[in-house]
């Protein structure tokens, strides 16, 4: 339908062009005719002029031959103007066909008609938020400054965090610079600030950037957002294969699952592929939800459909007993929505999945979990 409707549209607006080019059936006053009126009403002039003594009979023949002289050069350009009208309607005509002719085939090729159009409410709330977002940040930002000690170390992070969220890094980078030389500044917080940095520079870990990390990891040598972006530094240097046992090495330290290890190991396969280095399998490390024993697992195999179904189900509610006790575990309510998934409960992964979308809100676009629960609430229809 949107077809046929834009199709009318341009069948409309080509011959509206086409009447308008063509006279629009009406008959107009030609150049031709409109200065032989002029000049007639010059002559007459000058007649005038001649008999009320103004001019004398000589200035008058004079004027007289000025005119027709204009008259005959106008006369002997109209007879070429015809030709020359008609090559500059054929070409506001071929303008107007090949217009929406090339806009039509340019969006076949580049444009996305299947994508459904977001409603304008939708649009409207969705601005609106973000207007009431800034206005928040804003207010919170004067009274920080206003405040005598300098304002609270959890409101800078906090303002921080929403300039993240924003996109306004610059001014993320500002709220957490202002952090950096109070006692109470934690390896968490800067490593922010140099998150921050890095993403008011697109993405490249400036010289800045790097003395902040280093700083991070003094403070905390177990901080992995640090170790990552000095593994990012290292391969923007040219150094994939420091980048490489950098990351690897931060994963092996590890005895258990840690919910960024997943971010590590998405980094790690991308320089792999780049260095011609081996990629790297996350469950070599640890694994990512603990599953059942080899017991369990051999007795499951000896179960009925039924009892099997039974047994499954019990493992998912002890995850979800679980993740009520631990309601900020990220990977955890992933693991969950996707068990719901297999189950078929569409209602119960939907709600798991949107529960790991919030927690997932302040992680960085880079991060791989973003687009994974991104696409199970797309295919659950969340």
């Amino acid at each position: 339908m949107i077809w046929i409707v834009f199709s009318l549209m341009a069948a409309a607006t080509f011959l509206v062009i086409a009447f308008t080019a063509t006279g629009g059936g009406r008959a107009v006053l030609s150049r031709r005719d409109s200065a032989s009126a002029i000049f007639a009403d010059q002559i007459r002039e000058v007649e005038r002029d001649q008999e009320r003594g103004v001019i004398t009979a000589e200035e008058g023949r004079a004027a007289k031959a000025e005119i027709e002289r204009r008259l005959q050069a106008i006369e002997r350009q109209a007879e070429a103007d015809p030709a020359a009208r008609r090559s500059g309607r054929a070409l506001v005509l071929a303008v107007a066909f090949a217009v929406p002719a090339f806009a039509a085939g340019l969006y076949w090729q580049l444009g996305s008609p299947n994508i459904p159009s977001q409603p304008f409410a939708e649009r409207a709330a969705e601005q609106a938020e973000a207007r009431e977002i800034a206005d928040l940040a804003e207010r919170l930002k004067m009274r920080l400054l206003s405040e005598p000690d300098g304002g609270a170390t959890e409101g800078w992070a906090l303002l921080g965090q929403t300039y993240m969220r924003m996109g306004r890094y610059e001014d993320a980078a500002e709220a957490f610079a202002r952090l950096q030389e109070r006692p109470d500044v934690t390896s968490a917080l800067v490593s922010q600030y140099g998150e921050a940095l890095v993403y008011a520079e697109d993405g490249i870990v400036t010289p800045k950037a790097g003395r902040v990390f280093d700083r991070a990891l003094e403070l905390d040598p177990a901080n992995p957002a640090a170790t990552f972006y000095q593994a990012l530094a290292m391969e923007q240097a040219g150094a994939p294969d420091a980048a490489y046992d950098l990351l690897k090495a931060r994963i092996e330290a590890e005895d258990e699952f840690r919910p960024w290890m997943e971010s590590f190991a998405a980094q790690l396969n991308r320089i792999a592929a780049a260095a011609g280095r081996p990629r790297v399998d996350l469950a070599e490390f640890a694994p990512a939800m603990p599953g059942p024993t080899a017991d369990q697992v051999a007795a499951a195999e000896e179960m009925s459909d039924e009892d099997r179904q039974a047994f499954i189900r019990s493992m998912v509610e002890r995850l979800a007993t679980r993740m009520q006790e631990t309601p900020g575990d990220l990977d955890g309510w992933m693991r969950l929505g996707n068990a719901y998934s297999v189950l078929g409960e569409t209602e119960n992964a939907r709600d798991a999945y949107g529960r790991a979308q919030k927690l997932a809100e302040t992680l960085p676009q880079t991060d791989p979990r973003k687009a994974t629960i991104d696409r199970a609430l797309s295919e659950l229809g969340g």
